[in-house]
């Protein structure tokens, strides 16, 4: 069982290789409405430009000693419903930064599935959890549209500033969510659009409250709790709508 949701808050790198007339109306009315119905443009979701995808190449950026102080990782962890035994994967792990931090959490009864689409990332990270003496972390491999997880049996699946670089977010957000055991939970961190906290980031890698609940409420989740004390992202914990 996962402990009670979090209550919500208002308010060195290595060289790595690196990745008139009713004639007229006749006319224009079937057009207007076509338009309409034109679908968004390739690489646009609702509105929101997708982002590119960052290489492996940009790993080391994933392990900048200054994170701990730009992100508060640590804070991040505390928030989460994650319990020692529970499996729960990290979508979108990179050099397995947060993998490793919840292999920690879920114990050796525990284990972690530190997933990616870039075989590069997941090598990076399995060096890197070895380094560590991480033994209950296993990769694996997904696609553009789906995370190839075990279905229903997940506790946590866990995104930090990845989601925007999906490119089939609707078949990601259906993958995931048939991934989650009846009380599982999506933690979903992204940096913030509003104001000015995360303005040193790429304007199509941040995220807005509204843009995130446009997308991720009509695709099958309820909110559960929203985290805003972290110094840059906003923490949404998510579940599959009931």
């Amino acid at each position: 069982m996962a402990r009670p949701l979090a209550r919500t808050v208002d308010g060195a790198a290595r060289n790595w290789p690196r990745i008139g007339c009713g004639v007229v109306v006749a006319v224009i009315a079937p057009l207007a409405t076509a338009a309409a119905q034109t679908p968004e443009d390739p690489g646009v979701f609702k509105g929101r430009k997708i982002a590119d995808v960052m290489s492996y190449r940009g790993a080391p950026w994933l392990e900048r000693a200054t994170r701990i102080e730009e992100e508060h990782p640590d804070e991040l962890m505390a928030a989460l419903p994650v319990e020692a035994g529970m499996l729960v994967v990290d979508v979108g792990c990179g050099s397995g930064y947060y993998a490793r931090r919840l292999a920690a959490a879920v114990g050796p009864a525990g284990s972690v599935l530190c997933n990616d689409i870039q075989p590069e990332m997941l090598s990076i990270a399995t060096q890197l959890a070895a380094e560590a003496g991480v033994t209950n972390m296993s990769t694996v491999l997904g696609t553009e549209s789906d995370a190839r997880l075990p279905q229903g049996e997940v506790d946590l699946i866990l995104l930090v500033d990845v989601y925007h670089e999906f490119s089939e977010p609707e078949a990601m957000l259906q993958s995931m969510r048939e991934a989650l055991a009846p009380d599982g939970v999506v933690a979903l961190a992204e940096f913030r659009l509003e104001g000015r906290s995360a303005r040193h980031i790429k304007l199509e890698h941040r995220m807005s409250i509204e843009q995130v609940m446009k997308e991720w409420i009509p695709a099958g989740y309820e909110l559960a709790s929203r985290i805003d004390s972290l110094p840059t992202q906003h923490l949404f914990l998510f579940r599959a709508a009931r």
